[in-house]
């Protein structure tokens, strides 16, 4: 909303996705830039120490599932129901449930040397790039800064928007990834185990679609945002 009261007035607007340009009336002499959001960059080098920081058997697949830093209790209630259903065989989990209502779901971790499933319930994770690293699919939130993220990663994903988010703008965030190939929109009202698990499943016995999502999902990502906005801000400066 800040960006459409001031579109009119500023030099130049940083865009996090391209699709937001359509969206802007824009003053006269108004530049506008597809930068990307300003993430930190990641580094693939950090994979080795995160599988030991989560104890993980690097040939399992590893799901992540996130609902961001306050956790998304929608979401951690489907997740709970499916690994209390069965779900989870034949994965590893790492579970971020958010500060707010990891006590609900600690209940559920169960690290490696465990009997399956492995799951692991943190209540924040930080850094979240070890999370990243390790992972071969995401359940997320629409959040624009985590899509930034998991496109950086390039990590394929299941997104479900949050449906009350201001304008509902999680919704057409997901899209725009569901559209390029990187993720699979699941809208909450949609939301079940059975859905859930039907969806991980599908993608996680399917290698070849993981890694095309993965590829698209690369295609998006902009892990040289920040150096983008710091050169903006030197000719804007200069």
């Amino acid at each position: 909303m800040s960006t459409r009261l001031l579109a009119r007035r500023v030099r130049e607007i940083w865009l996090g996705v391209p699709e937001a340009r359509a969206l802007l009336k824009t003053g006269r002499h108004t530049e506008v830039i597809d930068t990307g959001n300003a993430i930190s960059p990641p580094d693939p080098a950090r994979r080795g120490t995160a599988l030991q920081r989560f104890g993980l058997d690097p040939w399992t697949p590893v799901l992540l599932v996130t609902g961001g830093s306050q956790g998304a209790l929608a979401i951690n209630r489907v997740v709970a129901a499916w690994l209390e259903g069965g779900g989870g065989e034949g994965m590893q989990v790492v579970w971020a449930a958010g500060k707010r209502t990891y006590a609900e779901f600690r209940r559920f971790h169960r690290p490696p040397f465990h009997r399956p499933p492995h799951v692991q319930v943190f209540d924040f994770l930080d850094p979240m790039a070890d999370a990243y690293a390790v992972a071969q699919l995401a359940v997320s939130r629409g959040g624009m800064m985590t899509l930034a993220e998991l496109c950086a990663w390039g990590v394929p994903s299941v997104l479900i928007p949050l449906p009350t988010a201001a304008a509902d703008h999680q919704t057409p965030n997901v899209k725009v990834l569901a559209d390029a190939g990187a993720a699979i929109h699941l809208p909450q009202t949609e939301l079940t185990p059975q859905r859930l698990g039907e969806v991980i499943g599908e993608l996680l016995r399917a290698p070849s679609r993981l890694d095309q999502m993965a590829r698209a999902a690369l295609a998006r990502g902009r892990p040289d945002a920040v150096a983008a906005i710091l050169d903006r801000i030197g000719v804007l400066s200069g």
